[in-house]
This record gives structure tokens, sequence and C-alpha cells, in this order.
């Protein structure tokens, strides 16, 4: 970042309670397992955890990715756990969980992407339970159709692929991406069953227009897109893109009532809201409106 710009009224949050974190980060560490949430330095954690509940981050901690907005580490990953997939189960037994949010870093590394361990993770979370709901956040799978249908083949509730920018800022906020690439990964999960929710986020305050978030906004329709989550960006560090301005609650309400208009099913916007916030309450919300098909 260029400077410092003091953080408004509505973006004051309370310090980070020991109390609160601690059980979770000692859950998580005893199964050796990474959340989403402090590996990218969230703001809702002390919710969250309050509640009970996380993202879980799988493939490890790293990322091949050199993403400029992202505070998760980059560089080298390990191989994949085998044992992951049942440290999550033990993670869901113990919190109570009956919704799940499983992500990964992008491990470009791989020749699946790490396609086949979100399917044993999705499979595993099932056969302890067929009855809790996951949500998939996955990565683009450099576009691979296979890869992806690999994964939507353990029959997750919600497939989840964040465009997090316009394109016009893709060179800089997510170099190794491409914008149509992610638009199809959320089309191809339209296709793939009728009774899937598809959902994407993205952030505001890169120095993106109006016109350019709509547009962003009609591109998401258009791919079959149920879900849209708009947060506020917040720079987990100086070395990160610039925040170039912090945007009004005002302006978050009207592109959720625009998001409402263009068909969304659920739109979510506001100054704190994150991709997996409240991620089974917005997954409620939106299949009670949604019509269900009687097949896959």
């Amino acid at each position: 970042m260029s400077g410092y710009v003091r953080r408004p009224e509505w973006l004051k949050l309370s310090p980070l309670d020991p109390r609160i974190l601690g059980p979770m980060r000692k859950l998580t560490h005893d199964l050796e397992l990474h959340t989403v949430c402090e590996s990218a330095h969230c703001p809702n954690r002390p919710d969250c955890f309050s509640r009970g509940t996380a993202a879980f981050m799988i493939l490890g901690d790293t990322c091949t990715r050199h993403c400029t907005f992202c505070g998760v580490r980059k560089g080298c990953p390990r191989d994949p756990d085998p044992q992951e997939p049942q440290h999550i189960v033990d993670a869901i037994s113990t919190l109570k969980l009956n919704y799940v949010v499983v992500t990964s870093v992008t491990r470009d590394d791989l020749p699946d992407g790490g396609a086949a361990q979100f399917t044993r993770t999705v499979r595993a979370i099932h056969d302890y339970n067929r009855e809790i709901a996951v949500e998939v956040l996955v990565p683009d799978f450099v576009g691979s159709r296979s890869a992806l249908e690999t994964v939507l083949s353990a029959q997750p509730s919600v497939l989840n692929h964040n465009l997090e920018t316009v394109p016009r800022l893709y060179p800089e906020v997510r170099p190794q991406a491409e914008y149509r690439r992610s638009l199809e990964v959320l089309s191809r999960g339209r296709l793939f069953s009728a009774n899937l929710v598809t959902k994407s986020g993205i952030m505001l305050g890169l120095g993106e227009s109006q016109r350019e978030v709509i547009e962003l906004m009609t591109d998401l329709r258009e791919s079959g897109c149920d879900v849209l989550t708009i947060g506020q960006y917040l720079p987990p560090s100086r070395k990160h893109s610039e925040l170039v301005r912090y945007v009004y609650p005002e302006e978050f309400a009207e592109y959720q009532n625009i998001g409402k208009d263009m068909g969304f099913v659920s739109v979510f916007s506001g100054p704190l809201v994150r991709s997996s916030f409240h991620a089974a309450e917005s997954y409620l919300r939106t299949t009670r409106k949604m019509p269900r098909s009687s097949g896959r």
C-alpha cells in the first residue's frame, strides 16, 4: 500500500478474543487442519469461531499462485495429506456441524489441481452423515472440465467459485487467473446439476467502477450464478494490493438491490460480507427460493 487509510466507523472491529480463537485454533492444530479464516486473516473470525464454525482449507496452507489481494501463504506446497478428509470429519463431529464449507489453496502443481482431494473430503463427510450440506469453494483447476466434474461427482450442495474483482484488474490482482475461465467454472456447474446451488463473490475498493461491477454481475447471471456475495477489500498487509477506497454501506445496499433485480436468487452485500460468512444461513435462504429438480 502507498499509505495508511483510517478505517471508517462501519468497519471498526472488536479485538480478537483469545478465549474465542483459542479453542478453534487448538482443534485445527491437533487435527493438522487449516482454515481460510485464519490463513486469509478474515475479519469475521470472532463471529464464526464463537458459533463453532469455520471454512476448512484442504491441500495444505501454501498456494502456488500469487494473487496480490490474498493473505494466504505462497510458495511450494507439500504433498496432499491422505488423512486430511478424516481429520475434517473429526472436526465436524467435535463441532457438531450440519453445514460445512470446504475450500483449498490453488494447487497448480498437481495434475488434477487437487480435485481428487476435494472429492475424498466431500465423500468422507457424506459417509459420516449424508444430511450434512457441503459447500465447495474451488479454484479454477486451470480450466480442466474433468477436474471440476470429479469434484461435482461427490454431490456437494453448493459450488462456489469467486471472481474476486472486475476483469480489468485481473493482471494486477489475479495475474495467474482468467476472468472467462472463472465464469466457465460456474456455467459448467450449472449444467452439471439443476439442484446444485452456484455461488460467487467479489471485493470492492480495488479501483473498480460501478459500471464494471454491474457488467460483472451481468456476466455472472448469464453464467447461471445463483448467489452473489459482495464485500469490502481489506489489504492483509502493506505488501498487498493497494486499497483505493472504502465503499459506503449505501453503495453495498444499492448493489444488493441491483442484483435482486437482475434475478440472483440471493445477494449478500455489505462491508464485512465474505464468501463463506454465514454460509449455512445463505444456503437455507437460497434453497427456499429455488425450484428443485427430481434428478441430478
